[in-house]
């Protein structure tokens, strides 16, 4: 049976800029969206709201769906990524609390669809498809008869 890893991100916007996060991986820098995996006991937007606070100490929900990503990375690890939108009315300062990640940038769109440093493909795609514009609501993302209240401790 095929069992993808399911993943979430958020494409984090305020001010013009958008926010990555930056862990070593291999001794290099990377950069990615705040995300990770999805949890057991948590729904997709628990866990991106969770991954955001983790990775960068703010607290913010989602505020629409804006794609759903099928990729095989390099070492032929298949995902299933879900991406959130998130607009901030300013800059919020970062305190990242997990400990992978070194430290968290607000930058221009451009520095980050030109970077040599991202983790992977889908963080510049998933500013182009922000750019694009095209956002769900995230009422398509139901829990059905979901047994957890908290999402993950």
């Amino acid at each position: 049976m095929f069992k993808p890893h399911v993943t979430v991100a958020c494409v984090v916007q305020a001010e013009g800029k958008f926010l990555v996060v930056e862990e070593t991986i291999n001794g290099k820098a990377l950069w990615n969206q705040p995300a990770g995996h999805l949890e057991a006991d948590e729904t997709l937007l628990q866990a991106a709201k969770r991954e955001l606070w983790e990775e960068t100490g703010i607290t913010a929900e989602p505020q629409s769906f804006i794609r759903m990503h099928q990729w095989i990375a390099p070492d032929q690890t298949p995902f299933l990524r879900f991406l959130f939108a998130i607009n901030l009315e300013k800059q919020l300062p970062t305190t990242p609390h997990d400990s992978d990640i070194d430290c968290c940038h607000w930058l221009d769109a451009e520095q980050i669809l030109t970077a040599a440093n991202l983790r992977s493909p889908l963080v510049a795609e998933s500013i182009r498809c922000y750019q694009q514009k095209e956002r769900y609501p995230l009422s398509m993302l139901g829990a059905f008869n979901w047994p957890f209240s908290g999402g993950a401790k």
